[in-house]
């Protein structure tokens, strides 16, 4: 973060200068909701969370060197009393972010979302931008309207590029983080089914996606939409943005686009890059087809930023995956492949995952162990009976389906006449893992998905001896 003082801190997020704190004392960052994160320089935001209010952890923010404690009631020592509870605090916190990132006129933001594959992306961006300067992003899915200003806010005068997650619960909040960092550069990767039960209509969901073109600068600003045009919702988005547009996909319309896509043994997609008539073989580290999506929208992003073709190859096939239970591949010592890919699912995600599983396993029996996708609303039982078929067509040996709530994926699997495998219904972690012990045998693939609220993260972790991260 660049270094302000108290006082003017003050005036930006509109609060009040209490306790011992002073107007001249600087605060040089970083700015965190995590009192274990303080440090010399350091501002403390207090937030009132599920299981622990921050404003009982400002005097161990303090003693960690915090220069102050930005909160809506008084604690002891320096802080910033900002009228109002949490909320107030929040849009606080976006007015510092804005602030931070309009005195950074050098830092180039770009911002991606999407229903599927947001944290993937903005991982390959990070790294790929790495190459061209400093380049800011946020760990894991920090995208909503805390972790948002908080990545922005770790900006300085050295930051090249801020790639930030822009997420969604419903129609304006997207808007509001362009507005808090305002990115010349929007990635759009698709429209699905995640969040159905808080949209209504995928009409819905597209909607507020779109306000990350609509909140791009024109394209005589330099404004950058990069759209998916293998996704209808994504590419009819053209209409609502006045910045440049830049299709990425597989149709042979697309200016960024793939050709010659194989996926090997282990999952991993090649292909062949070609923009504006040049061309570069890409062998991409991630394991999925669904990543020749996620690359395609990096690369457009980065020749958009100044990157040659040949450059932005290397790069993607050189790029490591980045964040925890995203099509994790581990190999135990009796040849059994694990595949966590538990972070999150939605029935878009599902159908990418059950392909990759069909890929990989070849001549080896494939285990699918699913939860429950969260979120659906009316269309929860039918987009899971969907993903039961698609196990079944997918040619998994073995169903394992953890709880009730995923009890349809049973009933749509067994729906498929033809197909043999079997299906074993547990309610929890502990049962799915026993299941998995009675009939794994050296050399088979076992793949682990749902939502992340059913916690199947550790189903993997425990067959393969993994402790789940805190």
């Amino acid at each position: 973060m660049i270094a302000l003082t108290l006082d003017r801190i003050a005036e930006i997020t509109q609060s009040r200068i209490c306790g011992s704190a002073r107007p001249t004392d600087v605060v040089t960052g970083p700015v965190v909701i995590d009192s274990r994160q303080a440090g010399p320089g350091s501002l403390f935001v207090a937030l009132n969370g599920e299981r622990v209010d921050g404003h009982d952890f400002a005097t161990t923010a303090v003693a960690a060197g915090a220069t102050a404690v930005l909160a809506s009631r008084p604690v002891e020592g320096p802080h910033l009393l900002v009228a109002g509870g949490d909320d107030e605090v929040v849009a606080a916190l976006g007015r510092l972010a804005r602030e931070v990132v309009d005195r950074l006129p050098q830092a180039e933001i770009v911002g991606v979302t999407g229903s599927s594959g947001k944290t993937t992306t903005k991982d390959l961006l990070a790294q790929v931008l790495g190459r061209l300067g400093p380049t800011i992003a946020p760990p894991g899915s920090f995208n909503n309207e805390i972790g948002h200003p908080l990545t922005a806010l770790r900006a300085d005068e050295q930051t090249r590029f801020v790639a930030l997650e822009v997420s969604a619960r419903g129609i304006g909040h997207i808007a509001y983080l362009c507005e808090v960092a305002p990115p010349r550069i929007g990635i759009v990767l698709n429209v699905g089914s995640a969040h159905m039960g808080e949209f209504g209509s995928r009409a819905a969901i597209a909607q507020a996606k779109g306000e990350l073109v609509e909140g791009l600068p024109s394209a005589d600003a330099g404004g950058v939409a990069v759209l998916n045009a293998d996704d209808d919702a994504v590419a009819t988005m053209a209409a609502r943005t006045d910045a440049k547009v830049v299709f990425y996909g597989l149709a042979e319309n697309a200016d960024v686009r793939a050709t010659d896509v194989v996926l090997d043994t282990e999952g991993r997609a090649t292909f062949v890059l070609g923009i504006a008539g040049a061309q570069a073989p890409v062998r991409l580290s991630l394991v999925g087809v669904h990543q020749v999506h996620n690359a395609l929208a990096v690369a457009a992003a980065a020749v958009e930023l100044g990157m040659g073709i040949e450059e932005v190859a290397v790069a993607l096939s050189e790029a490591e995956p980045v964040s925890r239970w995203r099509m994790e591949v581990s190999e135990r010592a009796d040849g059994v492949t694990v595949v966590n890919d538990a972070y999150n699912a939605n029935p878009e995600s599902m159908a990418a995952a059950l392909t990759t599983l069909a890929a990989l396993a070849t001549d080896r029996r494939a285990f699918a162990v699913l939860g429950h996708m969260a979120e659906l609303g009316q269309t929860h039982r039918a987009e899971h009976e969907r993903v039961g078929r698609q196990v079944a067509r997918s040619g998994v040996d073995v169903l394992v389906v953890v709880g009730d709530q995923a009890a349809p994926i049973a009933e749509g699997a067994r729906g498929v006449a033809d197909w043999q495998g079997e299906i074993v219904g547990v309610s929890d972690v502990g049962q799915a893992v026993a299941a998995l012990a009675e009939r794994l045998r050296p050399k088979d693939i076992v793949m682990v998905k749902g939502s992340r609220v059913a916690g199947l993260e550790k189903v993997a972790e425990q067959l393969t001896g993994v402790e789940a991260a805190k």
